[in-house]
């Protein structure tokens, strides 16, 4: 139309050169982590009934994934253990020669460019399957469980885990484990914090996989409503400013 003035926004919809030219989001092999459930006194895979196609792993499969995962572009891994004793402290979490240490080393020794990313979190370990320890009165005891949480950041580094990644939704776990690494030499260790994890019926097919399902009660208590959006964005912002280098929702 005569004299009318506006912006041209398909020139940049022309072609399939020009839209791949201006693309702000992209996603390759390379933006991708992969998970990995590592159980102790396993020798092959386990076939995990929740997710079709996905197993539990034995050390020596585990490589062998990796090193699949390596060729396939996939730079990332993250690893969940399970452990073949658990107890009410959580023991196996922090344990340096627990399962996932020990896969963590083995990875390094085999495939040395794979990124490793151990879970930090105490569901897996404990007896009761609850993410933090239990007070006299049988809740979740938050300040208790922190220093927990912060030896297992601190003995996954020490195995070589390039990246942390707290699961658990205790408050102020990200701090402790901040402070934890930092004061063992752990200071290039960064954190990969689950900063908004919603208490969802989703998470069933993992609590399989991780053999991670509470004995009793639920995770409300401190995993997040998925009804609270604003909640969402303030326990990111708490994360970060306790020094989460990285946040997952």
């Amino acid at each position: 139309m005569e004299g009318l003035e506006f912006r041209r926004h398909r020139r940049l919809r022309q072609s399939q050169a020009i839209r791949g030219l201006v693309r702000e989001t992209e996603l390759t092999p390379s933006h991708l982590v992969a998970p990995l459930f590592v159980e102790e006194g396993l020798d092959e895979r386990a076939p995990i009934e929740a997710m079709p196609g996905q197993s539990r792993l034995g050390l020596g499969p585990l490589v062998d994934e990796a090193r699949e995962l390596r060729e396939a572009g996939v730079p990332a891994v993250l690893l969940f253990g399970i452990p073949a004793a658990k107890d009410e402290q959580g023991t196996g979490a922090y344990n340096d020669q627990g399962i996932v240490q020990e896969a963590v080393r083995r990875l390094k020794d085999a495939v040395p460019e794979m990124l490793v990313i151990g879970d930090v979190c105490l569901c897996e370990y404990t007896s009761h399957g609850h993410c933090g320890l239990l007070s006299p009165a049988g809740d979740i005891d938050n300040d208790a469980s922190l220093p927990l949480l912060a030896d297992t950041a601190v003995s996954l580094a020490e195995a070589g885990c390039d990246i942390v990644a707290p699961s658990d939704m205790m408050d102020g776990r990200v701090a402790a484990i901040r402070e934890a690494l930092d004061g063992s030499g752990q200071s290039e260790t960064a954190i990969l914090s689950y900063a908004a994890k919603f208490s969802s019926a989703f998470y069933g097919p993992f609590r399989e996989a991780a053999d991670s399902a509470p004995m009793f009660g639920d995770r409300q208590g401190y995993q997040m409503d998925p009804a609270n959006a604003r909640m969402a964005r303030d326990e990111v912002l708490t994360d970060i400013e306790e020094g989460a280098d990285m946040v997952m929702v």
